[in-house]
């Protein structure tokens, strides 16, 4: 098997016009597809459905699907919202600030910057409930070696006791302090 790159990532959403119009208008991506039909393909069930596609940038997309006919949607009680996100890169810190700025001014609660020591991320939700992450790459290289050479230990160490591994923690240590 020798995978390309992700196709596509698709979720629910409650109004896929709603969504369109905010991922292009408060997220700039651009509307590129749109499918719908009464049966699932797949299955040939009878479940009508609109399946949106949007351009997130160097090929990479991110897809919705309203199913009108399905028990509202909702999120996994046991499952804290900080978990399941979409996480979009951006350029520079100077952008991500610009961006808490644009989304500040349209209304939207955002949460951060946030130091995670090799990126900084700012939080906020869709009109869905999907928690979004806009971040930068702030790592030098010599830092992402250091992490690279350790993952696997701390991956086995996790594995053993679910308790956070320490060959990492020099990325917070400031924070904490």
């Amino acid at each position: 098997m020798n995978i390309e790159q992700i196709h596509h990532v698709a979720y629910r959403c409650n109004d896929a016009k709603a969504t369109v119009e905010f991922y292009t208008q408060v997220m700039h991506m651009n509307f590129i597809l749109a499918i719908s039909e009464d049966r699932v393909p797949s299955t040939k069930q009878p479940d009508p459905y609109m399946h949106v596609f949007l351009d997130a940038g160097n090929n990479n997309i991110l897809a919705f699907f309203e199913i009108p006919n399905s028990p509202p949607m909702g999120k996994d009680p046991n499952t804290p919202d900080w978990v399941q996100h979409i996480a979009f890169q951006l350029d520079s810190e100077q952008a991500l600030l610009n961006a808490k700025q644009e989304l500040d001014k349209k209304g939207i609660d955002v949460i951060g910057p946030t130091d995670h020591g090799i990126i900084k991320s700012i939080y906020f939700f869709d009109p869905n409930g999907h928690r979004l992450e806009l971040t930068t790459i702030t790592g030098t290289p010599e830092m992402m070696a250091k992490l690279d050479e350790v993952k696997w230990e701390m991956l086995e160490d996790w594995s053993k006791t679910k308790k956070a591994p320490s060959q990492a923690k020099w990325l917070h240590e400031k924070e904490f302090a």
